[in-house]
């Protein structure tokens, strides 16, 4: 039996797994010394800085969530135990969820072990209940929320990415009288761009429609205690349910969701995904809280973020080189090429000591592979100006095409910082 499916395999998958093989980079981050870090490549190490990391604050580093995770680690060990369910719930575990909760203005939140099962687990029972649910979907959302929406059952209606138009003609098209639930991102994860929030509330409110919104390259970074972007536009309260992660702006792991307590008690209690699950270790509970905490009362971080950003912007522009977006700290370089991307990433590492990854298919569709660049918070000015000089050598050494040769939209007048 194995022989025979190595044989299919072989035959059938070979060819597409040679063409789009991933090789991951041994990467040791130095605690104290980030975004400096260890890279081994066949074998051999050499320093790099790390430019596609999502520890986009440098929480992963900060010394009250380390400290809070070692004392966690000396009070309760190294694991959880159990499922939440079955032994696996600890007083950091509810601490977290109550934190997280108070951090969106919302009546409960729900520890996921990840993002991805957040969104996954969560969507499965929101989108499925009741059954006759219609969800309207952003083209552009994740991976994971694909998945849920998928394993729900329910109807979707995907709506062109950030068109609110079409969203709208999609929900007028909808029968009048069916439960409907809007999906969408606030800042989307490969383009730095950010949805149009307001307006996405206000055909919901029209509409009579549940929403849906996936924080998770925003919570920590934007708005007031780094709550989101809903929250820096004054419309957190006009979202049903948020859903963020601890794994990028926090530092740490894990996933989570907040909003009205029914609906956290329908997916505690139904979300296979939370059920069947090992619960996240009490340390990164604590390491978590810790994290959530900090960054509620600290604004140095998000403002040296904003700044990075924004002067990665206004130097790429400078160069001619085209990138998707100037709204986020996520700076998406368009080089639209599957072999030139990988080229350029592995020149950045080599001749530079640069560590950042291209980004091709299935995350991006084939032709629009990018270097997904991730200034950060530990990042220093001369860091990201050096950076910029090494980008715009190998743009010219690889005949990369210019922003002014693509005709690319964004021009000197968007080099804006990240507000």
């Amino acid at each position: 039996m194995h022989a025979h499916l190595a044989s299919y395999l072989d035959g059938n998958i070979a060819g597409d797994l040679a063409q789009s093989k991933r090789e991951f980079l041994e990467i040791g981050r130095r605690s104290g010394n980030y975004p400096m870090a260890t890279a081994r490549r066949d074998g051999v190490d050499s320093e790099v800085s790390v430019w596609c990391s999502n520890d986009y604050l440098g929480m992963g580093q900060n010394r009250q969530t380390i400290a809070a995770m070692q004392a966690a680690i000396d009070t309760h060990g190294v694991g959880s135990g159990g499922s939440r369910n079955i032994g696996g719930t600890n007083h950091h575990h509810v601490s977290l969820e109550n934190e997280l909760a108070d951090l969106h203005g919302k009546e409960a939140a729900l520890l996921f072990t990840s993002g991805y099962t957040a969104n996954e687990g969560s969507l499965t029972v929101l989108a499925g209940t009741p059954k006759d649910t219609v969800v309207f979907s952003d083209a552009k959302n994740h991976a994971s929320i694909i998945d849920g929406l998928r394993h729900s059952g329910a109807q979707k209606r995907i709506f062109r990415h950030n068109d609110v138009a079409h969203l709208e003609e999609l929900l007028a098209a909808a029968p009048a009288d069916c439960p409907k639930l809007i999906v969408a991102e606030s800042v989307y994860s490969m383009s730095g761009d950010i949805a149009p929030l307001a307006e996405i509330a206000d055909v919901a409110d029209k509409y009579g429609a549940t929403t849906f919104i996936d924080e998770v390259h925003a919570v920590g970074m934007y708005g007031p205690q780094g709550a989101g972007i809903a929250a820096r536009e004054g419309i957190a309260d006009r979202f049903t349910v948020v859903m963020g992660t601890l794994a990028k702006g926090f530092g740490t792991v894990g996933g989570y969701i907040a909003g009205p307590a029914a609906l956290v008690d329908a997916v505690r209690t139904y979300s296979r995904s939370f059920v069947f699950t090992t619960s996240l270790p009490p340390a990164v509970a604590a390491a978590s809280l810790a994290s959530v905490q900090y960054l509620r009362s600290s604004d140095v971080e998000r403002k040296l973020l904003s700044e990075n950003a924004g002067l990665l912007h206004r130097l790429l522009i400078e160069a001619d080189i085209p990138f998707l977006s100037t709204e986020s700290h996520i700076v998406s370089a368009f080089v639209g090429d599957d072999d030139t991307c990988k080229r350029a990433s592995q020149l950045l590492f080599e001749r530079h000591g640069i560590y950042v990854q291209s980004i091709n298919a299935p995350s991006v569709p084939a032709g629009e592979e990018i270097l997904r660049i991730a200034p950060s918070a530990v990042h220093e000015q001369s860091d990201v100006e050096n950076f910029a000089r090494a980008l715009q050598g190998l743009w010219e050494e690889l005949h990369i095409p210019t922003a002014s040769a693509r005709d690319w939209p964004i021009t000197a007048k968007d080099g804006l910082s990240p507000r």
